[in-house]
């Protein structure tokens, strides 16, 4: 007991992590229109920032694969948050001090990209490493606090916009960058431990990829990030055209409702994943999931098409952590090298998912709805895989 109560804060450093990451891939999107104001930047410009911003987390993922084992946890954790401080830091400097301002956006978007790319790789493992009775719950919870930092930075950054100006955005920039860097000071002195015992080893690369088991994995963790990421990146865009409302609303209804759903989702088989069989929960959830897109893309309501997108926040809450937790305890000599792939592939499905109903929205003459019917695909592809990672433990 005492082993597992010295880790608690390890837990809880990890958390915060996750909130690091939802700072920045969250709060320069609500600046868009600023910069695009203050500096002249063409809005075509400023959209590929998103681009770059998971360009650039999709190419640290691939080069963690080699790294993270040879330089350690502890130092690529704390890297990890002096980069995305130094990047927050830097986006209120920067776009001043170089004589092309989207440049000095573009170099401080790297940095704390670099750094939410390696928090992609290294928050869940570390976690996974952790003693625990219950590994499945504390995935779970951890994954819901990247929910409730996408809320928190929407939430706060909106009320300081609201009392001080969205010109002072720039000191709330410095503000967000104090918690990766009060973070990396925690992970110099928590506790962290190994995935594997002493003297084992972890699956080599070749070994990985020669595993049927991991390619079954691996295409079920691109369907999780699809699945979430599809209706979630066009939520406000839904929202908006269904409801007729503006986009600040339409970011409040839509997104936001999205990730409190997931987050509850998380936050509730954190608490009573013990009594829940994992297997039961996830498929149920692809069942919900497959339920919630059919409701948004067919139900003439529009009231009901915002409830079908809450309900798919409240379904796609485990599907990332709940695979994560299904390759560990698979795979459990998988070590770092798999959950780098992992979330590569996750990565991929939330890039690849979105991208599929746009270009079917726009191929049906700009209609959201099929486009977003065409992405079913995922939560069932997802199911299947599911059900054949069931049949296969009960044989």
């Amino acid at each position: 007991m005492q082993e597992k109560n010295i880790y608690n804060k390890t837990i809880v450093a990890c958390f915060v992590g996750y909130i690091v990451q939802a700072i920045v891939n969250n709060f320069v999107p609500l600046l868009f229109l600023t910069f695009q104001r203050t500096y002249g930047i063409p809005l075509e410009q400023i959209t590929l920032l998103v681009t770059f911003n998971f360009g650039i987390q999709l190419l640290v993922d691939l080069i963690a694969v080699k790294v993270v084992d040879r330089i350690g946890y502890r130092v690529c954790m704390v890297t990890a948050h002096i980069c995305s401080a130094a990047g927050l830091a830097l986006l209120a400097i920067l776009p001043e001090l170089l004589p092309i301002p989207f440049l000095g956006i573009l170099l401080a978007v790297m940095l704390y990209a670099i750094g939410g790319g390696l928090l992609e790789v290294l928050v869940s493992p570390v976690v996974e490493a952790c003693p625990s009775d219950n590994k499945e719950q504390a995935m779970s919870m951890l994954h819901s606090f990247y929910c409730w930092g996408h809320v928190g930075v929407v939430m706060l950054s909106t009320l300081f916009f609201s009392v001080c100006g969205i010109q002072n955005w720039k000191i709330l920039a410095l503000v967000w960058a104090l918690i990766p860097l009060a973070n990396a000071v925690v992970f110099t002195k928590v506790p962290i431990a190994t995935l594997l015992e002493e003297g084992e080893q972890s699956m080599n690369l070749r070994e990985l990829f020669c595993s049927k088991l991991f390619w079954l994995l691996l295409v079920m963790m691109i369907c999780a990030g699809a699945s979430e990421q599809a209706v979630s990146q066009w939520a406000s865009t839904f929202v908006e055209q269904a409801l007729g409302i503006s986009k600040t609303l339409g970011d409040l209804a839509g997104p936001m409702t999205f990730a409190i759903c997931m987050g509850l989702s998380r936050v509730f088989y954190g608490k009573y994943g013990d009594k829940i069989c994992l297997n039961r929960f996830m498929s149920g959830s692809c069942i919900l999931c497959i339920c919630a897109y059919l409701g948004i893309a067919l139900l003439p309501i529009p009231m009901l098409g915002l409830v079908a997108c809450a309900l798919c926040g409240l379904s796609v809450g485990i599907m990332w952590p709940g695979t994560f937790s299904k390759a560990a305890a698979a795979l459990p000599k998988g070590g770092t090298a798999m959950f780098a792939l992992l979330a590569l592939g996750g990565d991929l499905g939330c890039s690849g998912g979105p991208t599929l109903v746009g270009m079917v929205s726009f191929l049906m003459g700009d209609n959201l709805k099929s486009g977003i019917l065409a992405g079913i695909i995922f939560p069932v592809l997802l199911l299947l895989g599911v059900l054949y990672l069931q049949r296969g433990a009960k044989r």
